[in-house]
Order: structure tokens, then C-alpha cells, then sequence
């Protein structure tokens, strides 16, 4: 079993170091997927919108009929704390997180009065920027009818893990998904973007793929510097067609796609810009 990377877990007043055991086997966590959690990074000194981050896990853990107990100050000092434990060079993912202990009134529900909460921080260095290969996935995204979609849900995540598992199996590294209506949706572990003729495109959020707090800010950093972003329903064919490809998340920001199926690509000027805005904001 791979070692996990130095982590530092916030539980129950104290930093506990490693991976802690928290839930039990009849936790309401462990066996009916009452968490939600976020992802926000670290690197390079910067902590970009980490406000943000912490605002949106208190917001999934309501849509989850978990109690957010935690107040966004409490949780930013945990952040600022836990920073502490790591050298000031290492890349972490910070990963605040709600679950219930029982099930409620209704058995497979949570109940929110054992709503419980942590805070882990760990390293993660960032990926390096070379880019990946994309196709298809057969999978495609949950509606709001079908799934908590408008929580950051650990429930949500087996849906993407199996898009990606499908396509590595077929020698990629990521693919899109489409949304039920077979419109593209985002990449099974981040949002995507596209450009043609100096125009970026990116899906337009309609409550079947989470809008990601990166992406919301590479639209707004992109249209601040002059360059059009349209949201709007794109098919894969549109993305097959694109002059450039790239997506945004947590776990690399801004990262280019080197190829689509069997097509070649390179990181383009507009791709380029985003990453340098990104880093420029990050830092700022």
C-alpha cells in the first residue's frame, strides 16, 4: 500500500498527525455516503480564494441535511494554523470536511444533530504542466433528480472515478463527460475549456456539473483582460474542433489538453494567458 504523503488532520480540538480513523462501521459516513467536503490548494505561499472554498463546503453540507457548524473565520484560523505544520515550499491540498454520525428520522438519511467536521491538510505537490490526453467517456453526469449535484459530495465522486478509470484503461488521461442531454458537462476530475478563432468557450452551468470555484475565477480573470468568454451548450464535436483545450481545478489550476481521441494539440496562446492571469491573481 502506497504511504500516505505528511498530512495533519484538525478532529476534535487537537492536530492529529497521519491518517486518523474517524468513523466507525456503523457511522453514518461509512456506509451511506454522507460526506462533503472541499479542495482548495496551497503552493507557492498563495492560498487563492480559500475564502471561497470554505464559504462552499458550509453551503454543501446544508444541500447534504448536514448542520454546518463551523463559521467561515473558525475555519480560515484552522487553514492558517495548520499551514504551520508544513515547510512553506510544499504544495498542499487543504480539504475542510462535513459527515453525519447516525442516520435521522428517515434510516438512510443523514441526521444533521451528529453532524461532525474536520479539517486535513496534506501534500500534493502540483502536476507538472504537460498536458493531457483526452477522449469520450461512455459515463455522463447526474441531474438535481437523480443526485445531490448542488453539494460537493463525496457520493458524486464514483460517477467521475469510473469516467476516468475507462479511459486510462484506453490509454488517456482524463475524459469528458457529457450531461444527460448529451451535452458536454466538464472532465471527470475538473472543468474544461476550449478556443476557436481567439474566442474562449466553456458549458455553461446548468446544474448537472459543478462550477467550480477556479473556473468561476479564469472566466472573470480572462473577461477582465479583454478576451470573450462565451458559457454556452457545446457539444463534444465543438471541443474535437477546438483550437485549444484546457481545463481548471484544484488539484492543477490551469493545465493544458496535448490531445483529444487521436488528435494532436498544443498549449495555445489563449491557454497561456489563463495560466499566467491565474498565477498572477494567486500571488497577488
Amino acid at each position: 500500500m502506497k504511504p500516505w504523503s505528511k498530512t495533519w488532520t484538525f478532529y476534535d480540538g487537537d492536530w492529529l498527525e497521519g491518517n486518523p480513523p474517524l468513523a466507525g462501521p456503523r457511522s453514518a459516513a461509512m456506509w451511506l455516503a454522507t460526506t462533503v467536503f472541499d479542495g482548495a490548494r496551497a503552493f507557492e505561499g498563495a492560498t487563492p480564494d480559500i475564502d471561497r472554498h470554505v464559504a462552499r463546503v458550509n453551503r454543501s453540507a446544508a444541500a447534504m441535511g448536514l448542520k454546518p457548524v463551523v463559521g467561515e473565520d473558525t475555519w480560515l484560523g484552522l487553514v492558517k494554523d495548520g499551514l504551520k505544520r508544513f515547510d512553506a515550499d510544499k504544495a498542499l491540498y487543504i480539504k475542510p470536511m462535513y459527515w453525519a454520525e447516525q442516520s435521522g428520522v428517515v434510516p438512510v438519511a443523514p441526521d444533521p444533530d451528529s453532524t461532525r467536521w474536520c479539517l486535513c491538510l496534506y501534500e500534493l505537490p502540483m502536476p507538472p504542466e504537460e498536458g493531457l490526453a483526452i477522449t469520450l467517456s461512455p459515463f455522463r453526469k447526474p441531474t438535481a433528480e437523480t443526485a445531490p449535484v448542488d453539494a460537493k459530495a463525496g457520493c458524486l465522486y464514483p460517477n467521475n472515478a469510473r469516467a476516468g478509470v475507462e479511459a486510462h484503461a484506453r490509454g488517456f488521461d482524463n475524459a469528458i463527460m457529457l450531461d444527460v442531454l448529451g451535452n458536454v458537462a466538464e472532465l471527470a476530475t475538473s472543468n474544461v475549456f476550449m478556443a476557436k478563432d481567439g474566442v474562449v468557450f466553456t458549458p455553461a452551468p446548468n446544474g448537472m456539473f459543478l462550477d467550480g470555484i477556479t473556473r468561476q475565477r479564469v472566466v472573470r480573470l480572462l473577461r477582465e483582460s479583454g478576451v470573450e468568454v462565451v458559457e454556452k451548450t457545446l457539444s463534444y464535436r465543438d471541443f474535437l474542433e477546438a483550437d485549444e483545450i484546457f481545463s481548471s481545478g484544484n488539484a492543477a489550476k490551469v493545465h493544458p489538453v496535448k490531445r483529444i481521441d487521436e488528435r494532436a494539440l498544443q498549449p495555445g496562446p489563449l491557454y497561456r494567458r489563463a495560466r499566467k492571469l491565474y498565477w498572477e491573481f494567486a500571488h497577488g
